[in-house]
C-alpha cells in the first residue's frame, strides 16, 4: 500500500555459520622483541572472557551488496568523495591524474570517487571479487552493517582472543613460522614491488589460505579488522574480564595486519599486533568481521 515501507531483506549469515567460542581466560598481548612498543601490545597481561560468536571471515563484498541493495546505505567514502588507494594497485590512467599522496606514507593516495565499489579509483570494478573482503569501509560503515545484520563488531580483546585459535604466546593464528605463506602480505621490496610470492596482490578472497584452530580466516593480513574498542596505550588498570576499552578516544583499534604490511616497515601482521585509525577513515586494506 501507499506509504508504507518497503520490505527489507534478512540480512545473510555468515558463509559457514557462527562460530561460538566458549570464552576463558588468555594472554593478550607482547612483550617480545618483535612487538612494537609504540603501538601499546604491551604489556602481556591475563583477560577473561564470556562466551561470544565470531564470524569465520570478514565481510565479503556480496555480503556489503546485499545490505546496501536491502538499505539504500551510502558509506562515508562515498559522501566525501574520495578515500586512500595503494599507489601500486592503481591503473595507469587513475596514477598519471594529479592524485595528492600521504605526507608521512606516500605510497598511500588520495583517489577521487574511490569506494567499496571501486576500490582502485572509477575505472575499477568489484567484477571477480564477490568473495573479497569490502573495502574503504569506515567505522560508521561497518557499525550500520552490523546493526542491519543484527551483530556487532568484536572487542579488541574478543578479536584476539579469537584469531590466536587457542595458541598461547604464539606470534601467528598457526605458530611461530611464517613460511610457508599462510596468508596475504606484501612480500618483495616495499611500496615498490610485489612479488606476490603468497599468489595475490591486494586482496584476497576471505576464506584464503587455511583458518585456524578455530575456523577463523585471514585473521592476519588481508584487510585490517575494525573492532569495538576505542584506542588506549594504557592497560594497567583497565578491567581484565570482558574489557570494552576506553569509554571514549579519537582513534579506533584495528587489527591483523593487510596485504600492505612487510617487515621492512610493518610487521603488524601478528595476533598480538594492533593499530588504530579515526573512525571516519576509509582506506583500500580496510574491513571488518562482524561478532555476536
Amino acid at each position: 500500500m501507499a506509504g508504507e515501507p518497503a520490505p527489507v531483506e534478512p540480512a545473510p549469515q555468515p558463509r559457514a555459520g557462527w562460530i561460538e567460542l566458549p570464552g576463558g581466560t588468555f594472554r593478550m598481548g607482547s612483550e617480545a622483541p618483535y612487538a612494537w612498543a609504540a603501538d601499546g601490545e604491551g604489556p602481556e597481561r591475563e583477560v577473561t572472557l564470556s562466551p561470544f560468536g565470531i564470524a569465520p571471515t570478514a565481510v565479503s563484498n556480496a555480503e556489503f551488496a546485499a545490505f546496501v541493495d536491502a538499505t539504500g546505505y551510502v558509506t562515508e567514502a562515498e559522501r566525501f568523495g574520495w578515500s586512500f588507494v595503494f599507489i601500486g594497485l592503481l591503473s595507469r590512467r587513475t596514477a598519471e591524474r594529479a592524485t595528492q599522496g600521504a605526507a608521512v606514507a606516500p605510497w598511500w593516495r588520495v583517489v577521487e570517487r574511490a569506494s567499496w565499489r571501486h576500490p582502485e579509483g572509477p575505472d575499477s570494478t568489484l567484477r571477480g571479487r564477490d568473495r573479497h573482503p569490502v573495502v574503504h569501509v569506515s567505522h560508521a560503515d561497518a557499525l550500520a552493517y552490523c546493526g542491519w545484520a543484527g551483530c556487532r563488531l568484536p572487542t579488541e580483546a574478543e578479536w584476539e582472543f579469537a584469531a590466536r585459535g587457542g595458541l598461547e604466546g604464539a606470534r601467528y593464528p598457526w605458530g611461530d613460522d611464517l613460511e610457508p605463506w599462510r596468508c596475504n602480505i606484501f612480500q618483495g621490496s616495499f611500496p615498490d614491488r610485489d612479488t606476490a610470492e603468497d599468489g595475490f596482490r591486494g586482496t584476497a578472497p576471505v576464506d584464503a589460505f587455511e583458518p585456524n584452530a578455530y575456523g577463523l580466516y585471514n585473521t592476519i593480513g588481508n584487510v585490517w579488522e575494525w573492532t569495538a574498542d576505542w584506542h588506549t596505550m594504557r592497560h594497567a588498570g583497565r578491567p581484565r574480564t570482558d574489557p570494552a576499552g576506553p569509554s571514549f578516544g579519537e582513534a579506533k583499534v584495528t587489527r591483523g595486519g593487510s596485504y600492505l604490511c612487510h617487515d621492512s616497515y610493518c610487521n603488524r601482521y601478528r595476533v598480538s599486533a594492533r593499530s588504530s585509525m579515526t573512525p571516519d577513515s576509509s582506506t583500500g586494506n580496510t574491513g571488518f568481521r562482524c561478532a555476536r
